[in-house]
């Protein structure tokens, strides 16, 4: 079968993992893109360490999970969104303002909804966890 996303892919796998309670996850293929969301899910403390494997093909990641995920996902198509519209997508996606981060990819590179608010740049939905 086609991969259509690899981060959608990468994605699905971890929440599979972490509902049935795995310790670690083996994800495969990797790419820059799911690098920087898992740099930004561990800064937050939603997933444990992660190590890139090289096979000298696509790469593959280990990533140790500590069972505080609930839910992640990729948003498909990556809407544009402008800083003042990152609210509205902050209420439809996230179940509460308390926890939960909405993924976006900006010109000064992947960062948290929260970190483009400070920044007052917009970008392209990647995704969300919480």
């Amino acid at each position: 079968m086609v991969r259509m996303s690899v981060l959608a892919d990468c994605l699905k796998t971890i929440t599979n993992a972490e509902k049935r309670g795995k310790r670690q996850v083996l994800i495969r293929p990797s790419s820059k893109v799911i690098v920087k969301f898992l740099q930004c899910m561990q800064q937050h403390g939603y997933i444990g360490e992660f190590e890139i494997v090289d096979d000298h093909r696509a790469q593959k990641i280990v990533i140790e999970l500590n069972g505080r995920l609930n839910k992640c996902g990729v948003i498909s198509p990556r809407f544009d969104v402008a800083v003042h519209e990152i609210e509205k997508w902050v209420v439809n996606l996230l179940p509460s303002r308390q926890f939960g981060q909405i993924i976006l990819s900006t010109t000064y590179g992947i960062m948290t909804h929260e970190e483009a608010r400070r920044k007052k740049t917009g970008g392209k939905v990647l995704g969300f966890f919480y």
